[in-house]
């Protein structure tokens, strides 16, 4: 069944990374353009994988199995990896903040995503900031769907969303155009040339095979849990799609999520 999904999938997933959004970076405000709108799908990306880990683990206190033993390990492992890996200085911290990291490195703004976490430790509900949030329809589609399929409470909807929409859809090219910026003397580009290269490594060398395995542990032998996870990863990718197609319109018209505020 895994097969049938990933041969669904392909073209979109070929249609990502082909994806002219990636070509038509070729300044540092073109960088940090797409880093500040890209930084909410690296953000909303670790709610799907701690939502898994609540779901497969058990994270309440007295403890209990959770009756997912081996969905749990790989889980375990992929949260270990995404959420205290070093970064190129060797100082723990998430994918997230590495992705922080390298946004202050070159000047990018975060101050959009500075606001909606700062909103989340106020009490607001993700839902009622995005009723209110200026974020464009690209943007705020994208994180709609994923807190949908977050409240799901669906281990095999999760998990497939969590797989199939992935950051390795960001191609190898696209670290190579990242290398070969002209930026002014004194921008370094490291801290985001590493998180794209560090990302990729481990999601496509380690965390992508346990994510495969974990989806043929959820969905088993249950047709309609397989189908579930196909039409949920299309919307999944779907959405991705769109996210790039109004990145790339901001690029071709010089705007940015930061005129928003």
């Amino acid at each position: 069944m895994i097969e049938r999904l990933e041969e669904e999938l392909l073209p979109l997933r070929v249609q990502l990374q082909n994806h002219p959004v990636y070509k038509s970076i070729d300044t540092l405000e073109d960088i940090q353009c797409f880093m500040e709108a890209h930084v909410f799908a690296v953000w909303d990306f670790m709610s799907l994988l701690k939502q898994l880990q609540n779901l497969l683990s058990c994270n309440t206190v007295p403890w209990r199995p959770s009756g997912y033993p081996k969905a749990s390990r790989l889980i375990n492992e992929i949260v270990w990896g995404e959420e205290s890996d070093i970064n190129r200085n060797g100082v723990p911290m998430s994918h997230f903040e590495m992705y922080i990291e390298a946004m202050h490195s070159l000047n990018a703004d975060t101050d959009q995503i500075d606001r909606l976490i700062t909103k989340l430790s106020s009490g607001s509900t993700i839902f009622e900031i995005l009723e209110h949030a200026p974020y464009p329809a690209h943007i705020k589609n994208f994180l709609q769907f994923t807190f949908e399929v977050v409240n799901s409470e669906k281990p095999h909807i999760i998990a497939a969303v969590f797989t199939f929409g992935r950051e390795d859809l960001i191609p190898d090219m696209f670290v190579e155009i990242i290398k070969n910026l002209n930026t002014p003397d004194g921008i370094d580009l490291s801290d985001l040339t590493y998180y794209f290269e560090r990302h990729i490594e481990v999601d496509s060398g380690e965390h992508g095979p346990m994510a495969l395995e974990m989806i043929k542990q959820l969905c088993g032998e249950d047709t309609d849990y397989w189908e579930e996870a196909l039409h949920y990863s299309k919307q999944a990718l779907r959405l991705r799609i769109e996210l790039w197609d109004g990145i790339l319109a901001s690029l071709e018209n010089k705007t940015s999520i930061v005129s928003l505020k």
